[in-house]
């Protein structure tokens, strides 16, 4: 087993540097093979959906303590917030000290149409009003064919709930459930065999719609995403894994193949039903992973929440606007809400910086100034997404040692 695995991480690595010499050398044809990556999101997405709900009801439905549920919850929610403050701020914090923005050419924003993005954005209600009503599933059938992450964990937890109280009598809905998501991840299996060919047409996409030149204007917000991220990782998650008793660096090799599968796709969605299999077999009980990793997906969006603080600042320095500490200290309230239920997947975080300038008080900061990040936010979602997944690993981890639900099986110790 250990075998075929490495094989699939050289073969989407491999499909990586193909992908990157066919978009360079004839980037019209590599334009065209975008397809072969939005297939295998899509076979993705057909089925995280069951795959979540089916975790998530098992996860609870087998832990019959509800105060131990609500423990669990409660604590993943506080430490999502603690850790996306974190990363927000770290963000602005990088953006004041490299001031990427400061120097760039303001006059390339005309040519730029964003009218897709601001749409979307403004039909995205970010409220606290709206984000707490789009919360409740306005139909268990609906949610499914939408895939709306936050719904259908609302409906999950639900579920579990019922099953959890109701115990032995509805203990035969539990054993099939348990047998119908092992079919569900032997279907995950087939299509993982596809993920070398989708990294090849993702990168062969990625570079020869953008190629090189196109990006070297913004390789310096482009880099400071980067730096930031590595920062945030190496230093802020490696200290709270320390703190927590285990290896940062052992959990990443464990889950090497899911990091490079996200860096190819840019998605961590593509990742997840995996990951949930590799974080329980460090150690990590069923019913905690099956509640925090998918909570996590919605909550705790670390690269995203980097990502966002960084660009909103990188438009304010193109423009020169300064920023006071009160205005800085209203972009970090509004980004704790705006970051929140940003889908994992290619794109989101683009649409979620449009919604977040438009929620910003007075508008202080001219929407059109994303147009800047067009040709750079394909390079810096692949970083983000890797940030997310490594992020929502290592919470998992962390609330599993918290509540006593990790059993040590030597992988990360």
């Amino acid at each position: 087993m250990a075998k075929k695995k490495s094989r699939l991480t050289l073969w989407v690595l491999l499909g990586m540097v193909s992908g990157v010499l066919v978009g360079a050398f004839f980037p019209k044809f590599g334009m065209d093979l975008k397809c072969l990556s939005d297939v295998f999101i899509k076979l993705i997405r057909m089925v995280i959906s069951p795959i979540i709900f089916l975790t998530v009801s098992i996860g609870i439905g087998t832990m019959k303590d509800v105060k131990k549920l609500g423990s669990i919850g409660l604590k993943a929610l506080v430490y999502f917030e603690i850790i996306t403050g974190f990363a927000l701020a770290l963000g602005i914090a990088v953006a004041l000290l490299i001031k990427p923005g400061v120097g760039f050419d303001v006059h390339h924003v005309a040519s730029v149409d964003i009218s897709a993005y601001t749409s979307q954005a403004q039909e995205s209600s970010h409220t606290l009003k709206d984000f707490l009503m789009n919360m409740i599933p306005d139909s268990a059938i609906g949610i499914f064919a939408r895939n709306d992450m936050l719904p259908i964990l609302i409906f999950s937890v639900l579920f579990g709930l019922a099953l959890s109280m109701l115990g032995s009598a509805v203990g035969e809905v539990e054993i099939f459930f348990e047998k119908l998501i092992k079919i569900f991840f032997k279907i995950v299996s087939f299509i993982m065999l596809f993920s070398p060919v989708a990294v090849f047409g993702a990168m062969a996409y990625t570079v020869g719609k953008f190629g090189t030149s196109s990006i070297v204007p913004l390789i310096k917000i482009a880099l400071s995403g980067y730096l930031t991220m590595i920062l945030f990782v190496g230093l802020v998650l490696s200290v709270i894994a320390w703190l927590s008793g285990f290896s940062l660096w052992k959990l990443l090799k464990h889950i090497k193949d899911e990091i490079v599968l996200t860096l190819g796709t840019a998605s961590s969605e593509s990742a997840f039903p995996t990951l949930m299999e590799k974080l329980e077999k460090v150690g990590c009980k069923k019913s905690v992973v099956g509640v925090v990793l998918p909570t996590g997906y919605a909550f705790n969006l670390d690269g995203t929440s980097i990502y966002l603080s960084m660009s909103v600042l990188f438009i304010a320095q193109v423009y020169n606007i300064h920023l006071g500490w009160m205005q800085l200290a209203t972009i970090l309230g509004v980004l704790l809400l705006t970051s929140k239920g940003a889908a994992a997947v290619v794109g989101s975080g683009f649409v979620t910086l449009v919604a977040t300038l438009c929620a910003l008080p007075g508008h202080p900061i001219p929407v059109e100034g994303v147009a800047l990040l067009l040709g750079i936010d394909r390079f810096m979602s692949e970083a983000r997404s890797v940030t997310n997944l490594i992020g929502n690993s290592v919470a998992t981890v962390v609330i599993a040692k918290m509540e006593k639900e990790y059993e040590p099986k030597g992988i990360i110790e």
